[in-house]
């Protein structure tokens, strides 16, 4: 199931957790990092497969 062009959910892969498209990374993974004081850079230091338009995306998926 696609939920934007960057947020997929795929039983298969996270156990059907929302994840950016491509990667295993869970949505709620980047959505707690960021409430825990982590910025954009930390992010995308962290997690090289991640853009700044996939943090974008999952925060408008919290919404």
């Amino acid at each position: 199931m696609t939920i934007t062009d960057r947020i997929e959910i795929n039983p298969r892969v996270m156990l059907g957790k929302p994840v950016i498209r491509g990667t295993r990374i869970p949505v709620e993974l980047i959505l707690r990092k960021l409430s825990e004081g982590a910025s954009e850079a930390d992010l995308l230091d962290a997690y090289p497969r991640l853009t700044r338009e996939d943090i974008q995306s999952a925060m408008r998926r919290k919404r």
